[in-house]
């Protein structure tokens, strides 16, 4: 909850990283084309590593929760 917002209003509803307005799919997309996580933040600055890195966790946890699907 502190890591993202989902609003129809802002971007159509795209999950972004909170307060920056940059869709989270943006780091997915460039992490399965093979762009390292630091050329990532290098394109996009106002989202921080720890930022970046705490979200990832978040959505490992998700993926990996023995309750999933």
């Amino acid at each position: 909850n502190e890591l993202i917002i989902i609003n129809k209003e802002i971007l159509n509803g795209l999950p972004l990283f909170i307060g920056i307005r940059v869709p989270m799919k943006i780091l997915f997309n460039n992490l399965e084309t093979d762009i390292s996580l630091n050329e990532f933040l290098e394109d996009f600055p106002s989202v921080s590593k720890p930022y970046a890195i705490a979200l990832l966790d978040v959505v490992s946890r998700v993926i990996n929760t023995k309750n999933a699907a």
